[in-house]
């Protein structure tokens, strides 16, 4: 098991704010996009946010790599329907180079 955790950031509005959580609610997310994440070798997957800030945490299998999951996503037509859903709602970190959405953060600390 290989954990990774990402960033990104919502549009600061709060409708904006309240609309993309409410797509995240149990129940909410489409049922490919659970499938895809799983077939991708992502075991479980948490999203956190303060302010309009997330937070990604990935606990993935062996099978995993950030090449194979782009490669399948971009052959999946409901993986691109539901990232094209989500980016009315994201925007890139201030630092992030053209096109990055999500980004991998570096641990710096562990008890």
């Amino acid at each position: 098991m290989k954990k990774y955790c990402l960033a990104v950031d919502l549009i600061d509005d709060p409708v904006l704010i309240d609309e993309y959580e409410n797509w995240h609610k149990s129940g909410n997310v489409w049922p490919e996009i659970i499938k895809s994440i799983k077939d991708t070798g992502i075991t479980d997957l948490e999203i956190y946010r303060v302010g309009n800030r997330l937070f990604m945490i990935m606990e993935t299998d062996d099978s995993f790599s950030f090449e194979r999951k782009s490669s399948i996503d971009a052959s999946n037509s409901k993986t691109q329907e539901w990232e094209a859903l989500m980016w009315r709602y994201q925007q890139s970190i201030p630092f992030a180079q053209p096109g990055e959405k999500w980004l991998v953060m570096n641990k710096i600390f562990q008890l």
